[in-house]
């Protein structure tokens, strides 16, 4: 696995995703209350801590995206 998410990425990746996540289970705003919001966000928002912290993205090895700084 090649690394292709940078650093600015990685945070926004991070703090995105542990907001997601975290929202839904504080019932932040009340939106959260629909079962399937709530499960989607959570999921969205695992996705993106685990792209952030294993510093790879499917996605942009797809499309031949690279934020990583050289």
């Amino acid at each position: 696995m090649t690394p292709n998410v940078g650093t600015v990425d990685r945070v926004v990746r991070l703090v995105v995703g542990l907001v997601l996540i975290l929202a839904p289970l504080l019932n932040i705003p009340a939106i959260w209350s629909s079962g399937v919001l709530a499960y989607g966000s959570i999921i969205v928002g695992l996705v993106l801590v685990a792209t952030g912290l294993l510093r790879m993205c499917p996605l942009y090895r797809l499309l031949g995206m690279n934020t990583l700084e050289t």
